[in-house]
């Protein structure tokens, strides 16, 4: 079921709607190369807190981008994984990574700012390896 809501004035508006926020982006990023229980995501994202990270998760899983499964375990572990609808998002993330590394690397940047050292950046790149055809 699907809790993000419109009117919206313009496809972009509606596009942040559902992807918008701080740790949204990159947890659907990171769910691209297929399922992840919950606590290899909060390592993944260390930003984020254990409050925050589950909430963004859990709406992320009621606008449709996001499948919640809980397994049958002693003690039980949760797992995530993209649902179609949240396969259609990986192009906007692929370019959004595309664009972040030109701006990382001083090609988009305005003089002054956006100043990142190579510590900042993934040993592997945001696309580590990936191609924009998954």
């Amino acid at each position: 079921m699907k809790r993000t809501k419109g009117p919206f004035h313009c496809p972009v508006e509606a596009t942040l709607a559902l992807i918008g926020g701080k740790h949204k982006p990159l947890l659907l990023w990171h769910l691209i190369e297929g399922p992840r229980h919950y606590m290899e995501l909060q390592r993944l994202v260390p930003g984020a807190t254990a409050k925050m990270l589950s909430q963004q998760l859990r709406a992320l899983e009621g606008d449709g981008l996001v499948r919640r499964e809980v397994l049958p375990e002693t003690p039980p572990r949760t797992r995530y994984s993209l649902t179609a609808f949240g396969r259609s998002v990986i192009p906007v993330l692929t370019a959004m990574c595309e664009w972040g590394e030109s701006c990382m690397d001083g090609g988009f940047a305005p003089p002054g700012r956006l100043t990142f050292g190579t510590a900042q950046k993934s040993a592997k790149g945001c696309l580590g390896g990936r191609t924009g055809g998954l």
